[in-house]
């Protein structure tokens, strides 16, 4: 089970920066907390191997050897337009509280912490200079679920029981805190299962009555329905006003800081991964074109989009990013990720490797997802094995049912197929025979998708707080 965990790409440490803090956090620190080890100063919220390092942090002179490890995507590109070197870096942090995968961690916890919280930072460095640009993403911060059942989309449930207004001022508090300024940036449907969701979105963030959280909900598959990409500009034109206040973090060669970050974009759809990683890179886009223009690596008028060999490394580096995060949480490669890379636009060979995805999602998320909650409950602490409680949970034997009804299904799907191609000595006796067969083969399945979430693959190491 940890090497489960392990295995998945994605962990990064580093001897002699830290990797758990924004470049604008690291510049507003003190000097007692520069003097500090990486672990002690570390941000816990990015922290994978918190649990692992426990007893190690009390003894302050085998720091050196326990460096955080943080969870998500990093890549380093060397750049060069106008001739002008620099170093373009992005980062996602994924938070480690409320971890999980895709369908069995959903909404908040009662500490206010969201499901797929991911930090992503963006970094130029040139000729001693640095700017950066940070965005977060993040489940909808109230009580919801959306358990697997066998169904392709299972629909999603709001808590009726849970003090939401609760849970989510907790979890803007702490953003507001971090971040500054918050503008949320709903994409998901409004209408069908998801209308629910943005509602009640909408609803809490009007009820939080606080001058620092905006508000907005972008319809992202009704409005480029179509392959009708360009209206994205919809978007970042409704928003441009308040990213130019936001701003950016800048210090120049000498060190002195040009401007700070004063707040951050929240993007968010349903898992928090295609669509969300999309905008995000496409908000990031244009505070980089004036970060270079600050800096003088783009002349006046030169627009980034019509720097080609540029263009090539932003649009990979972000979608390799929307792929890394996707993997962690949903189990596959993202979707839309040929307009985030490569052409810029949506094709239908794109489209080809979205269905297939789909499908691969479809398959862990319904049958391997919960052994892989376990397996990441496990690395961090969230269960704690006690042999003296006897025999593992994972020792559970499935009632007689789960082995029986889906081979019974098989059988009679099977020799429906059989009678059809083995026809019987009169046509009616053929149709009686498959009408038998396949009767039986839809029966069966009826009743297994009707106790859908019995036959999936739960966690069975999660207590069960976290369940609900």
């Amino acid at each position: 089970m940890i090497n489960n965990v392990l295995n998945t790409d994605g962990f990064y440490f580093c001897t002699d920066f830290d990797l758990t803090h924004t470049l604008q956090r690291l510049a507003n620190t003190s000097p007692d907390f520069q003097e500090m080890s990486l672990l002690e100063r570390a941000d816990q919220r990015f922290v994978w191997n918190g649990n692992l390092l426990r007893e190690l942090a009390g003894q302050p002179e085998l720091h050196r050897f326990a460096l955080p490890v943080i969870h998500g995507f990093i890549v380093m590109k060397p750049c060069r337009i106008n001739g002008k070197i620099f170093e373009w870096i992005l980062i996602s942090r994924r938070s480690c509280f409320r971890a999980g995968v895709r369908y069995y961690v959903r909404g908040i916890d009662s500490e206010g912490h969201a499901a797929n919280f991911v930090e992503t930072e963006q970094i130029v460095l040139y000729e001693g200079a640095k700017a950066s640009f940070v965005q977060t993403r993040g489940s909808m911060p109230f009580y919801w679920s959306q358990r697997p059942n066998l169904k392709y989309k299972p629909k999603p449930v709001i808590s009726k029981t849970m003090n939401h207004m609760d849970g989510f001022q907790r979890h803007f508090d702490s953003q507001l805190l971090i971040y500054g300024k918050q503008t949320v940036l709903n994409l998901v449907n409004q209408k069908g299962s998801e209308k629910p969701l943005e509602e009640e979105f909408a609803k809490m963030s009007s009820g939080l009555n606080n001058g620092m959280l905006n508000y907005l909900a972008f319809d992202f598959h009704k409005e480029c329905s179509h392959m009708r990409w360009d209206r994205l500009q919809i978007l970042v034109d409704a928003v441009a006003e308040t990213q130019d206040e936001y701003s950016y973090f800048m210090v120049n060669s000498d060190g002195k800081t040009l401007t700070q970050q004063k707040g951050v974009f929240r993007s968010n759809c349903m898992d928090c991964l295609d669509r969300t990683n999309v905008i995000q890179s496409l908000l990031a886009r244009r505070s980089l074109q004036s970060q270079l223009q600050r800096m003088g690596v783009l002349n006046v008028g030169q627009r980034i989009e019509e720097q080609a060999e540029f263009e090539k490394v932003y649009k990979n580096a972000w979608a390799d990013n929307a792929n890394a995060c996707a993997v962690q949480y949903a189990g596959t490669g993202a979707l839309k990720t040929d307009f985030t890379s490569r052409t810029g636009k949506r094709t239908r060979w794109g489209l080809l490797m979205d269905g297939w995805n789909s499908m691969i999602r479809y398959y862990k998320n319904n049958f391997s997802d919960g052994f892989r909650q376990d397996a990441i409950d496990l690395f961090l602490g969230n269960f704690a094995v006690d042999e003296s409680e006897g025999p593992t949970p994972l020792r559970m034997k499935k009632d007689w049912k789960f082995l029986t009804l889906p081979i019974v299904m098989l059988v009679a799907f099977s020799m429906c197929i059989v009678s059809l191609l083995l026809a019987g000595d009169t046509w009616t006796e053929t149709l009686a025979y498959v009408m038998f067969w396949g009767s039986a083969s839809a029966i069966t399945a009826t009743v297994i998708l009707f106790n859908g979430q019995d036959f999936v693959d739960a966690p069975k190491l999660v207590h069960k707080e976290k369940m609900d």
